[in-house]
């Protein structure tokens, strides 16, 4: 049976999505403090949390979420200024709420000592509180407790021919005294969009002896003028309509400048309120005429034209019931442990697939073969939805990192701003769950190493805000990130002498420049000269490399002195199921993933012979290494007359794999390696074939860099000996002059 959500967890998925918003507005509200949606966002938001809290037993979060939430208030109230000091706090305070939500029901000293410092902070910060501005001389003051008169600005300015009004029923659920929502702050919040006046309705009340003292009987009728729009009606009133009904219909919009003469008549609006039937209003009216019989007869419309306006009326609210009902219904919230079950069965199906396709051509019965074309058909259809539902936006992983700019560069005292673009992209969720790590290393690496101080801009020329860049784009069935900086760019002297100072490098080694910017993702490598809090421990590119690599990814390194440096992901945009050439090594079968795959060419004994019996193809007038790959597992067996050869690209550099066949394209499922296959270089997986047999993955890039090795080290041994025999040679030399002068 499949597990359901319990309420606890969709609580924790849903607050933290709003701290994510939260998080977000606030950074936002700190390039402009008089952003009133801005502000009016983040009161939702911690309301919501507050409320919520309270609903699912989250008593902590509920009262902490309290204290701040009184805070922006007063900040929406315009009694308060969002400073910095308020900013700060309420960053620290997101925090604490995403501590809380881990361990909410533990009582950990540490937590509840910050708990104190940050309520505290709070407090003092309500401490002096702002009287309210006296009215104007001549001005009547509302009695309390009445809403605002229709007109009145109650939520800042705004400019009126943006404003729109409602009407607004609102049902709440008959256990709303026992959910824990509070419908004055509710309305408080309704009351910030604009002008709003409320009207209970009790006509549901049941007699005396029916009436159940935990049930809410009660209704409101609401008159709202807002420019803020239907979206944020229904987020103000989210929790006191769940599970009732909310009805919000606009009533008047001032761009049209409708005259006051064609205000609709209460006949007509309680009809489209549905308090009464068309029927009934005749009735009422009955004793006189009924009002299309008085319409008709002063010629003003055709019977026709009365019946058009009832049929209008219906359809348009049919229309917005059905519209309703579909934004309700047009998502929903799934766990991700299902989908990856979901993916895990599509691999499993794409298995039988190949069997059955197999067994479908080895029979060579027709009608097997249709069935087996209609199964890949619809296979490759479900696993093309599966792993669509599996990708997600790169946004939100990138929105993480405009918090860890602002703190590093105050803590740096630098000035620099996070442009980020691409958010939309759609990546893998493992992938995504597996990038945070090494784009955080990068990122604060530019705002560290990159990025220089104020001051030090000035005199270059630059202005004193640095940029770094956070960008994501498709490239096929790869995602390629950038994290740039318009910085110092990297010094490559200062590289390749701290790493000929650590050995790492030998002092006669002659690299160039982009060899040189590999060096930083050795293991212990850093230029710091201070190991900081931020930096300096060489952990952080090595940590950058094992993961891309273990994503299946490549890392790329570009940069400009006094200009900035670029650092550029590949990433295959899924992990689950890939397209792969399936090539043959003896009896053995192999994939290489089809995304690296240039081309095949055929490699015979002559061509090696030709080449020096080096491992070297020439294409098209461009000299390519291949790796023979018998060879590098240490398989024996005869090799063929004729070789494939597979060219593949990696880190835009051209390779050639050799193998015995090719024999074609291959979905492959992708599953992992035993840990007894760990220290096996070149091999990233493995994949079950239709007869039932295995094929192991090739990872393309580890290849790459052993025959790179390789050929730097058969480069030295030749240098090593050209210098031995031409220090033997004037040895000789030497001694023969000696000789001659004796």
């Amino acid at each position: 049976m499949a597990q359901l959500d319990l309420p606890e967890d969709i609580f924790r998925d849903e607050a933290s999505e709003l701290l994510g918003e939260l998080e977000t507005r606030l950074l936002e509200l700190e390039k402009d403090a008089t952003d009133k949606e801005q502000i009016n966002g983040i009161f939702r938001a911690l309301h919501t949390i507050k409320g919520s809290g309270a609903m699912f037993g989250f008593l902590r979060i509920s009262t902490f979420a309290h204290e701040i939430e009184a805070v922006y208030d007063r900040i929406r109230n315009g009694q308060m200024e969002a400073s910095r000091a308020v900013i700060d706090l309420t960053l620290n305070s997101c925090d604490h709420l995403r501590f809380l939500l881990d361990r909410a029901h533990e009582a950990d000293g540490e937590g509840l000592r910050r708990e104190e410092e940050l309520t505290a902070g709070c407090r003092r910060l309500l401490a002096p509180a702002v009287p309210d501005a006296p009215p104007p001389e001549g001005a009547p003051e509302a009695p309390a407790g009445e809403a605002a008169p229709v007109g009145t600005e109650t939520a800042g300015p705004e400019r009126e021919a943006d404003r729109v009004t409602y009407r607004i029923r609102l049902r709440p659920p008959a256990n709303l005294f026992t959910s824990g929502v509070d419908m004055l702050a509710a309305f408080d919040d309704l009351r910030s969009l604009g002008p709003c006046q409320i009207v209970t309705q009790t006509d549901d009340l049941p007699q005396l002896e029916d009436l159940q003292p935990d049930h809410c009987y009660y209704y409101w009728d609401i008159v709202l003028t807002t420019s803020r729009g239907e979206a944020a009606i229904r987020e103000a009133l989210m929790l006191a309509a769940a599970g009732g009904n909310l009805q919000v219909a606009p009533i008047d919009d001032e761009k049209e400048a409708i005259p006051a003469s064609e205000v609709e008549k209460v006949g007509e609006i309680l009809v489209e309120r549905g308090d009464l039937a068309p029927q009934e209003v005749e009735q009422i009216v009955h004793g006189q005429k009924k009002f299309g019989d008085l319409a008709v007869e002063t010629g003003a419309v055709t019977p026709e034209k009365v019946a058009t306006a009832l049929l209008e009326q219906r359809v348009v609210r049919e229309l917005r019931e059905r519209r309703e009902q579909a934004e309700a219904t047009s998502s929903i919230r799934v766990a991700a442990v299902k989908v990856d079950r979901l993916v895990d069965l599509v691999g499993e199906l794409v298995t039988v697939q190949a069997r059955l396709s197999q067994v479908a051509a080895r029979n060579s019965n027709i009608d097997l073969l249709a069935i087996a074309e209609t199964v890949e058909r619809l296979i490759a259809e479900l696993r093309d939805n599966a792993m669509e539902i599996r990708m997600l936006p790169i946004g939100a992983t990138f929105a993480k990192f405009t918090r860890l700019v602002r703190d590093l560069s105050g803590d740096l005292n630098k000035e620099i701003d996070l442009v980020m673009a691409g958010g939309e992209t759609e990546v893998d969720k493992t992938v995504i769950d597996k990038l945070g790590d090494p784009l955080m290393h990068l990122v604060r690496n530019a705002v560290d190493h990159g990025i220089e101080l104020p001051a030090e801009r000035e005199v270059r020329g630059k202005p004193r805000r640095g940029t770094v860049r956070l960008t994501a784009e498709h490239a096929g069935a790869f995602v390629l990130i950038r994290v740039r900086d318009d910085g110092a760019g990297l010094d490559a002297d200062a590289i390749l002498a701290k790493a000929r100072e650590k050995g790492l490098v030998s002092p006669q080694a002659e690299l160039s420049e982009r060899d040189v910017y590999k060096l930083i993702f050795l293991p212990g490598f850093s230029t710091a000269k201070n190991v900081t809090a931020v930096s300096g421990r060489g952990v952080g590119m090595d940590v950058v490399k094992q993961n891309i690599e273990s994503l299946r990814g490549s890392v790329e390194i570009n940069s400009w002195r006094g200009q900035g440096s670029e650092i550029l992901l590949k990433l295959p945009l899924t992990l689950a199921i890939i397209d792969g050439l399936l090539v043959r090594l003896g009896s053995d079968s192999y994939i290489i993933p089809l995304a690296l795959v240039e081309e095949c060419l055929a490699l015979t004994q002559d061509d090696t012979a030709r080449m020096g019996h080096r491992h070297i193809i020439q294409v098209r007038g461009e000299i390519v290494p291949y790796v023979r790959l018998a060879e590098h597992f240490a398989m024996e067996y005869p090799r063929p007359a004729i070789e494939q050869i597979v060219v593949c690209r990696v880190d835009n550099k051209r390779l050639g794999l050799a193998v015995d066949k090719v024999v074609g394209q291959y979905q492959t499922v992708i599953k992992p390696l035993s840990r007894f296959y760990k220290n096996v270089r070149g091999l990233s997986g493995a994949s079950i074939l239709g007869d039932g047999t295995v094929a192991l993955i090739m990872d393309v890039a580890q290849l790459a860099r052993i025959a790179e090795a390789e050929e730097l080290s058969e480069i030295d041994q030749v240098q090593a000996s050209v210098r031995t025999e031409g220090g033997s040679a004037r040895k000789s030399r030497g001694s023969a002059g000696n000789d001659h002068g004796i």
